[in-house]
């Protein structure tokens, strides 16, 4: 090993340091569960769905029609989104419209958003 890649192996482990984080961190079940809820952002017909439910609620043949996919493949995404309690819907007469569960699901949307701006 080069003296440069040495100085970054670390020898010691600081016990206050990882005692500290160790109390911090939520259960294990806790994480998994954010993981699975971030696996429905890593889909960009989901994220499509997100996006224009950010904007207004909207039934499935519109939404089918924003995002120029058919209305079989919104519902099944549409149906994850509910399952994961991101989406909700709203029955009015015959139809369905589906709206953004709550102000956490656009504050995810919109930051993530902020992130990708920065980047470019």
């Amino acid at each position: 090993m080069s003296k440069e890649q040495k100085s970054y192996c670390c020898d010691e482990v600081h016990d206050d340091v990882v005692n500290e984080v160790i109390a911090g961190m939520p259960p294990l079940e806790t994480l998994y569960d954010l993981a699975e809820l971030f696996k429905m952002f890593g889909d960009s017909t989901r994220m499509g769905i997100i996006c224009a439910l950010s904007q207004r609620e909207m039934c499935v043949c519109d939404i089918a029609k924003v995002l120029n996919m058919e209305q079989s493949a919104i519902s099944h995404q549409l149906r994850l989104l509910r399952t994961a309690g991101l989406v909700r819907a709203r029955k009015s007469g015959k139809s369905v419209f589906y709206s953004l569960d709550d102000d956490h699901v656009y504050s995810i949307y919109a930051q993530g958003l902020e992130h990708i701006s920065e980047l470019r």
